[in-house]
């Protein structure tokens, strides 16, 4: 099935709001074997709504609008799509007792412009909606599939995930199914070198890469009659990425770097602290976004000036004048430090020069130390980064997240 995404609306055309729809929507008709082709975005004019439209019904099976179903004057999708596909509006009145209602719990007058969201094309599927007042439209006519949803998220994902997904599975004969890598310490260029020959040679499972700032997503995705058959295919692919990715993997899901690590502490229960001269406090931030965190982390210290590493760590004079704030001595003392001061099982600690400024010839801007102690044993792991301030800084806050995950699993 061919299919194509439309999202409505000035403010995503001119960059007010980031448009998290489409790459959401995208993802998932994938799963339910919808091939997307085409993705618009249109301002809030119906004249340019139209016309994208009636390239869209010559070209595809499946179109998806998100946007323009709200009460105001300018959210004419619906009165657009109905014209195009000849079909009358009406009142739709489950939709209309439904909004009543809602405005009656929140004690407030339902406006004249609120009915319109009422109306629907007349022989339309309404989609309802549990988290606002704009139900969503599908329409079949003419062997083609238009669905029209709100455009906020909280309101459309569910209305996508509950009602769409299970009508869209229903009507394709092949399934897609995908398996997930989440990826750290490897390069997204790295990773594709590793597995060059099966991503050159892919047909069916299909492999595709999205990078962030040292940490990469893998998605295999196998396209078959049956799930067995599917999990079949995903199974032979699945041995020779484990085998060649090895513990660079941290999970087979779609779940951050940070909260992996941080379940992963509060599973072992041990407790850990943090020493952050380059990251600020972007480990502890990253950790405590993380509910239950508090089982584990114990304290966070950020140790920015010389004499804050002398007088919270115990970090020597000595080994700052000879080897300077930014070397894998100075870590190793933030450190000990760390763990005289707090007696907690893990402690992690970074240094290094995120720039613009600050580098030399011996020590460019992007070099970092970091470290971590854990039983009895310090490891400290030297990288030069590329970069801006806040990209080195995030990829340092990765690199330590990373090197708490592999200490856990080993213990």
């Amino acid at each position: 099935m061919k299919g194509e995404i439309i999202n409505v609306g000035t403010e995503i055309l001119i960059g007010d709001i980031l448009n998290t729809n489409a790459q959401y929507i995208s993802k998932e008709l994938s799963m339910a074997g919808v091939s997307i082709y085409f993705q618009t975005t249109v301002g809030d004019n119906p004249d340019r709504l139209m016309e994208i439209l009636k390239n869209s019904v010559e070209r595809s099976d499946l179109i998806v609008l998100t946007g323009g179903l709200g009460p105001t004057q300018d959210d004419l999708t619906k009165e657009t799509v109905a014209k195009l596909m000849g079909l009358d509006m009406e009142m739709h009145s489950e939709s209309y007792e439904k909004m009543a209602a809602f405005f009656n719990k929140l004690s407030a007058k339902m406006t004249s412009n609120n009915l319109k969201q009422a109306y629907m094309p007349v022989g339309s599927h309404i989609i309802p909606n549990e988290n606002g007042t704009a139900p969503g439209v599908l329409i079949e006519k003419d062997n083609k599939i238009i669905i029209l949803l709100p455009g906020p998220p909280r309101e459309l994902i569910p209305m996508f995930r509950d009602f769409v997904m299970p009508y869209l599975q229903g009507k394709s004969l092949d399934k897609f199914y995908s398996q997930y890598y989440k990826v750290s310490g490897i390069g997204e260029s790295a990773l594709e070198d590793m597995l060059l020959d099966i991503i050159d040679n892919q047909t069916n499972p299909t492999i595709a890469t999205y990078a962030k700032p040292d940490e990469v997503m893998l998605r295999v995705t196998a396209n078959a009659k049956t799930e067995d058959e599917a999990r079949e295919l995903l199974r032979k692919t699945d041995e020779i990425i484990v085998k060649r990715l090895g513990d660079n993997i941290y999970a087979k899901e779609d779940i951050s770097l940070n909260e992996y690590t941080a379940r992963l502490l509060i599973e072992s229960g041990k407790t850990i602290s943090l020493a952050e001269s380059c990251t600020g406090g972007l480990i502890s931030s990253k950790l405590t976004e993380i509910p239950g965190i508090s089982k584990s982390l114990h304290s966070s210290i950020v140790c920015y000036s010389n004499e804050s590493k002398i007088n919270y760590l115990g970090v020597s004079k000595n080994t700052l004048e000879s080897f300077g704030a930014v070397s894998r001595e100075c870590a190793a003392e933030m450190l000990e430090g760390l763990l005289k001061n707090n007696n907690t099982d893990i402690a992690v600690a970074t240094t290094g020069i995120a720039g613009p400024d600050g580098g030399t010839d011996d020590k460019p801007v992007g070099l970092v130390y970091v470290g971590i102690a854990f039983n009895g044993k310090i490891e400290i792991v030297e990288r030069l980064l590329s970069g801006d301030r806040q990209r080195i800084q995030l990829k340092t806050a990765n690199i330590a997240l990373n090197l708490i995950r592999k200490t856990l699993l080993k213990d």
